[in-house]
């Protein structure tokens, strides 16, 4: 029956998607961009929508040819119909912060939160319904909220975007509706620090470009910088004690996640993106410290100046642009039953492995390779037991030698002896990965999407489990995933 359930409701969406291909951009909207910002307020057990401000800005930078979303990509969807003819003349997938607040503990016991969202939509020439789906534990979606937009609206702001901060064009190959456009604003850069943006920037869009699939895809790419300075350098990091002031607000232990690195002041973000044509947010952040993060649709971050920064740095955006699941389960995060077990998940690098024979990626599986595939797990979780373990200790001594008034010479001390237990530690797992005689085959490897057991990823180490260091590879099944978006964004 479950079966029959997401079968009817694929070919629906389907069906739609083939209907709204037939429509003329022309016929529906005019060359601008309808912003609709809203709050998402509740927790895992409720959740409401309501409307913010309504504004017209710059030139739309999306596909005209994709008017509806081919993928089943995000927790949400915008869906977005024509009042006269109730025709659905335009969608698209996306998670926002919400998404996974209401998958974390405090979200399920009915702790409420409310972070602030936008969606963006072609502007209409006519009244419109506006109406956010959500998607359920079967992966089914469900209207959450509807609103009636005139175009003529005097409520709908028309005030101009620009905010004087100085726009760097790295890379421009033609008209924003035919490429994919990536915008990088700046985080914990002071006024003074400009040149080091501008160096940063050139820096990681030569990175970019220097990985497959965005290598051979790159005449399809804008890539352009906001440099908009923040009135001190660097970023929060809660747990430390360390507070800066900043433009995005941005924050470390987001989601109460040491390492996660996001911001709440959507606005902000979406203000100072505003100034340019953009399908990407990315945010560079002004910091050594190793960390970054990612929501579906939304924005991606990392730091600049860590050891690891150019792999988080391609790690979290493939997880904003084309909604790749992490490939790992060993790290401690925020979230509970992130995917629910026995249901196949969209995400197009991650199954549940209900039917081996017709597994998603099947025609990219490597010639005599068992489904599922057998690579050492056992091994590779005693060698994690004992890395958490080192992280619980470290955490639990630090904290204890704060509250007993160590001097921070001592905790300096402590905690670097911590950390050369740990990187011995780690050594020995990327060691395990980058030499696994696996690497680089696709089967079904169990272990993915945060879970140990029942879901399965297409390689054992690729770019979204490990930071493959030796071929700096995505692989067959994530590079087909990416190909795709960058298609749905720049094909004519």
């Amino acid at each position: 029956m479950m079966n029959r359930l997401l079968e009817c409701s694929l070919a629906l969406f389907l069906c739609s998607f083939l209907s709204a291909q037939e429509v003329e951009f022309d016929d529906y909207f005019v060359d601008k961009t309808l912003r609709i910002d809203y709050c998402h307020v509740g927790s895992g057990l409720e959740e409401a929508v309501t409307v913010d401000k309504i504004y017209r800005q710059g030139v739309w930078a999306g596909n005209p040819k994709r008017l509806l979303y081919p993928f089943l990509y995000g927790r949400y969807f915008v869906k977005v119909y024509d009042v006269a003819s109730n025709a659905l003349i335009y969608s698209k997938g996306y998670d926002g912060y919400f998404a996974e607040y209401k998958t974390t503990d405090p979200a399920r016991k009915g702790v409420k939160r409310v972070f602030h969202q936008s969606a963006l939509v072609p502007f209409p020439k006519r009244p419109i319904l506006f109406v956010i789906e959500m998607r359920d534990s079967l992966n089914l979606y469900h209207p959450i909220f509807h609103l009636r937009i005139d175009p003529a609206d005097y409520h709908i702001i028309t005030e101009t975007p620009q905010r004087g901060d100085q726009v760097f064009e790295v890379m421009k190959n033609g008209d924003p509706r035919e490429k994919v456009d990536i915008v990088v604003l700046s985080e914990g850069y002071v006024a003074s620090e400009r040149n080091k943006f501008e160096a940063d920037l050139k820096k990681y869009a030569e990175i970019f470009f220097n990985w497959e699939p965005y290598k051979s895809y790159k005449s399809r790419f804008n890539f352009s910088g906001v440099f908009s300075p923040s009135p001190e350098s660097g970023v929060d990091e809660p747990r430390q004690g360390r507070y800066q002031h900043t433009l995005l607000n941005a924050t470390f232990n987001s989601m109460d996640s040491d390492r996660y690195l996001l911001t709440e002041d959507n606005k902000t973000m979406r203000d100072v993106a505003a100034q340019v044509p953009y399908d990407a947010i990315l945010i560079m952040v002004n910091s050594k410290r190793y960390g970054g993060g990612a929501l579906f649709g939304c924005f991606s971050t990392f730091t600049t100046d860590g050891p690891w920064s150019e792999y988080v740095f391609q790690h979290e955006f493939a997880h904003a642009f084309a909604f790749l699941a992490d490939e790992y389960y060993a790290s401690e995060v925020a979230y509970s039953e992130f995917f629910p077990p026995g249901i196949e998940p969209n995400e197009p690098n991650l199954t549940a492995l209900l039917d081996p024979q017709n597994l998603k990626w099947k025609e990219l599986v490597s010639p005599g390779l068992a489904l599922p595939t057998p690579w050492g797990k056992e091994h590779f979780d005693s060698l994690n037991v004992a890395a958490g373990a080192l992280g619980r200790e470290r955490r639990a001594k630090l904290e204890r030698m704060r509250k007993e008034g160590a001097s921070e010479k001592q905790i300096q001390e402590s905690d670097r002896e911590f950390s050369s237990r740990s990187e011995k530690l780690q050594n020995v797992i990327r060691q395990f990965m980058m030499e696994h005689p696996l690497s680089g085959k696709i089967g079904a490897f169990e272990g993915g999407g945060f879970a140990a057991k029942g879901f399965y990823r297409p390689t054992v180490n690729s770019l979204m489990n490990q930071f493959n260091t030796k071929d700096k590879s995505f692989y067959g099944v994530n590079e087909q995933a990416i190909i795709r978006v960058i298609n749905y964004y720049s094909e004519r």
